[in-house]
């Protein structure tokens, strides 16, 4: 398996996802796992590195990792630009989103997007595999990147049940938690707009918002005109915050909220929302929905719709919503036991002559 960062390293989606299923794969007694990306790295697993430095020199020092290769090994790439390459091994590819029209919705140069999606193409084009976590991510690698559709396998992801409780609460605290990076797709300002008519029907609630990102300057400034500054708003801003910290504030939170606009391929903060007895309300985008469909519908809300997602949250602050229990229960049909079985036979398959 080779990654980006290590979750240790540097929180975000794909870092969490790589660093539990290799988890999930050691415990796999059918296989053998070797994993390397940067950061320090979990026990029997490899770092390229710190995460510092130019983005060419970890390139390169990713992509002359040939050590651990052997001819009945198969290279499991989480991230396009780091790894060797797939001379004479199987290659699959975890497509985890697409990251030239990512870096393209944060602003980026077109410059420097035309070369991101070159990157991804040139180390796709030698994949056997891919694997992604929605049906929406499939169809958008059959149609943005040309991948035939019987080479993409669906496999849905687990959750760390182990990292969270599900416990009651015995009064509401008005808290809602989103925990997000702060980029233009996540839709904050989406929220944070919707925020003046939950405030309005709940004088005491609070939203917390947890992460950093491109956007955070212009979203706190758009909280504070529309709420004045902390301490006296409604909103806080905490920035990033340790795996502690995060299970406290699940704990304290009445519900979770993720207002993604774009370019979601499941939500993985879902899942950790679930796990922990809170029930997220999410916008239909991508593969969002596919983590709480089979809960409550009814907590999913168009995307970019202000009013639609305050009429929501306030229903579920006055109680509209699952309990800790049916959240919970929910959580636990996504295991990683699962996740890694069935990664372990793809791997299987492209080993049997």
């Amino acid at each position: 398996m080779t990654g980006s960062e290590w979750f240790t390293a540097a929180h975000g989606g794909l870092n969490r996802y790589f660093t539990d299923l290799y988890e999930a794969l050691t415990h796999d007694d059918g296989i053998a796992v070797g994993a390397r990306a940067f950061g320090d790295a979990p026990v029997g697993a490899g770092s390229w590195g710190p995460t510092g430095g130019s983005t060419l020199a970890r390139a390169r020092t990713a992509f002359l990792d040939r050590n651990t290769l052997t001819p009945d090994t198969v290279i499991d790439r989480h991230f396009c630009l780091y790894g060797p390459a797939a001379l004479r091994n199987p290659l699959v590819v975890h497509f985890h989103g697409p990251w030239a029209a990512e870096s393209r919705m944060a602003g980026e140069h077109s410059g420097a997007v035309r070369a991101k999606f070159l990157v991804e193409r040139l180390r796709y084009a030698r994949a056997d595999r891919f694997v992604v976590l929605s049906d929406h991510f499939k169809k958008l690698l059959v149609g943005d990147y040309g991948v035939r559709p019987e080479k993409v396998q669906v496999i849905p992801p687990g959750v760390d049940l182990d990292r969270f409780t599900a416990s009651d609460r015995a009064e509401d605290s008005g808290i809602v938690l989103c925990v997000r990076r702060l980029e233009k797709r996540m839709g904050i300002d989406v929220l944070i707009r919707a925020w003046r008519d939950v405030a309005s029907r709940h004088h005491d609630a609070r939203l917390v918002i947890v992460g950093t990102g491109t956007a955070e300057a212009e979203l706190r400034g758009l909280a504070a005109t529309l709420f004045g500054d902390e301490p006296r708003s409604p909103i806080r801003f905490t920035g990033p915050v340790p795996d502690v910290e995060l299970t406290d504030l699940y704990t304290r939170a009445d519900l979770t909220v993720v207002p993604s606009l774009a370019l979601e391929g499941f939500g993985l903060i879902a899942l950790e929302s679930l796990a922990a007895g809170r029930p997220p309300i999410v916008s239909d985008c991508g593969g969002l929905p596919d983590s709480i469909r089979d809960l409550d519908a009814s907590l999913i809300v168009p995307p970019g719709d202000a009013e639609a997602l305050a009429a929501r949250l306030v229903a579920a602050l006055d109680g509209v919503r699952p309990d800790p229990k049916q959240c919970r229960a929910h959580a636990e049909t996504f295991s990683w036991a699962v996740a890694a079985r069935r990664h372990r036979d793809l791997y299987t398959e492209l080993l049997t002559p």
